[in-house]
């Protein structure tokens, strides 16, 4: 799926990403066509590996060049030449401004119209004070509450409702999704690296992917991706006040609880229950038809068909045994 939100401002050649990392010894004009992560990129792609979590993903990838450290450089195919940096994460932010640098902050988008003025005037059911951004696009049956923001490129399919003092930035909605009132999504995520007096943010070039038939309860905030997407599978239902971190992906069938937070690049499979108050840590790996309890404090992955409680998490019957 093409992806419309930012611009690729790419090419750029070798010797000038390597100038940019400081890495000596280049003068090549090769091209690079954009950077992505280690699943997803291609021939003539540029990405990233910086832990030893990504192994898998980083001998297989099809990039022509990857950021790395020297201690990871080995695990990567003979096709993948490596650009040894000290930090990598930064450098990847650094190459990924100079790619997208629309990406960085998140401005208002100045090109919004009232909804009369457009073009969805005579299909949308539509309340007071409604904003439409250039080249959205929404299906047919839908209603979008009083307030709210529909911001650029935008895609809602068929049978959607919006609710009022909703923002929707950087996201693609499928067929017969609610979102309820006071939702923000599509807004860059809490990424960046603390450095004294000037803390430096990098950029986001995901987007939001909402399947069909999802509800997102009110006040949710749900994050773009900063290299993949965020994603809330089909069918998946969220309660209220629910933050979904950028690059996390929320499988099919899945019902969550108020309150829950879901930190950065977490995966989560199909027909997951989660109880109020729970929070996930960044990085995991949550099987299918995993049950976690409300409260609890999830550090680690948890295998398929698995139901756990309590801080640390744990497997629910040891929890009940211990804490009789």
């Amino acid at each position: 799926m093409s992806i419309p939100f930012f611009k690729n401002c790419g090419p750029l050649t070798e010797a000038y990403v390597c100038d940019i990392l400081e890495i000596k010894g280049s003068n090549k004009n090769n091209e690079i066509r954009d950077i992505k992560d280690l699943y997803t990129a291609e021939e003539n792609d540029v990405t990233f590996f910086h832990s030893t979590k990504y192994i898998n993903f980083a001998k297989n990838t099809k990039a022509s060049f990857c950021i790395t450290s020297n201690n990871l450089k080995d695990y990567l195919p003979k096709n993948c030449k490596p650009l040894i940096v000290k930090n990598v994460l930064v450098s990847m932010s650094k190459i990924t401004s100079k790619f997208y640098p629309s990406s960085i902050n998140d401005n208002f988008d100045d090109s919004v119209l009232d909804i009369n003025e457009t073009k969805f005037s005579n299909n949308v059911q539509f309340g007071k004070n409604v904003l439409i951004g250039n080249n959205v696009s929404i299906g047919n049956n839908c209603s979008i509450g009083h307030n709210t923001i529909i911001e650029h490129s935008v895609s809602i399919g068929n049978n959607c409702s919006i609710g009022s003092n909703v923002i929707i930035r950087n996201t693609v909605i499928k067929n017969s999704v609610n979102i309820l009132d006071n939702c923000i999504i599509g807004k860059h995520g809490f990424g960046f690296f603390p450095i004294k007096d000037n803390n430096l943010r990098y950029p986001h070039i995901g987007a939001v992917i909402i399947e069909d038939n999802c509800e997102i309860g009110c006040g949710n905030t749900i994050d773009r991706g900063s290299m993949s997407n965020t994603v809330i599978g089909k069918n998946t239902f969220l309660d209220n006040q629910i933050h979904i971190a950028h690059n996390v992906k929320i499988g099919e069938n899945s019902i969550i609880a108020g309150q829950v937070g879901i930190a950065g690049s977490s995966i989560l499979g199909n027909n997951i229950r989660i109880g109020g108050q729970a929070g996930i840590s960044g990085h995991l790996k949550i099987g299918n038809n995993v049950e976690i309890a409300g409260g609890s404090g999830v550090l680690k992955d948890i295998p398929d068909n698995t139901k756990v409680m309590g801080y640390p998490a744990k497997n629910i019957r040891d929890f009940l045994r211990e804490n009789r």
